[in-house]
């Protein structure tokens, strides 16, 4: 399996990776950015995003030497994302992944892996309107294989860290959110 995630990143070559700060995204930055330095990695920071998420991205960034932009996606301006529907995360995504194309030329990686495929992921479905490829899952990689991927990669202090959702999910779905408050 990591040789076929190997192979997906050498041939695809250069991308953009969205990076959310969580250990799939992380360990995809750093095996992409390994197959191709020229890889660029793009976070999106706003109210929903945990501080320190946008934190770690920014301190391996600096301790691996990536290419990082940080992007506002524009979500809080969405009035479709802002009303907060069960959906949502399409809304995100759609702001997220439309950002990073009006920026590069690039393809677009995401991190997710073979266990998302086993929830509600509506960002998925943006995903795939917008092109995005996820070479974890095309490799049939999983979640406890990309932790040992990050600890074979230098990033064992951050493999176990526990998942953090944007913040907005944090609000009970129908209720508006106000990016004001």
């Amino acid at each position: 399996m990591t040789d076929t995630l190997n192979a997906i990143l050498r041939q695809a070559g250069p991308a953009a990776i969205a990076v959310s700060g969580g250990i799939d995204s992380l360990t995809l930055a750093r095996l992409a950015t390994l197959a191709h330095s020229q890889t660029v990695l793009y976070h999106a920071v706003s109210a929903a995003v945990p501080a320190q998420a946008t934190q770690r991205v920014r301190e391996l960034s600096d301790q691996f030497g990536w290419t990082l932009k940080v992007v506002d996606a524009g979500e809080m301006r969405d009035p479709d994302y802002l009303s907060n529907p069960v959906n949502r995360c399409f809304h995100c995504k759609n702001n997220l992944y439309g950002a990073i194309l009006s920026a590069t030329n690039l393809p677009v990686f995401s991190g997710a892996n073979l266990d998302d495929l086993q929830d509600y992921r509506p960002g998925l479905q943006s995903a795939a309107e917008h092109g995005v490829r996820h070479p974890f899952i095309e490799a049939e990689i999983d979640k406890p294989l990309v932790r040992q991927l990050a600890k074979d990669h230098g990033l064992d202090g951050f493999c176990e860290i526990p998942a953090s959702p944007c913040l907005s999910s944090r609000v009970l779905t129908g209720l508006r959110i106000d990016p004001n408050e």
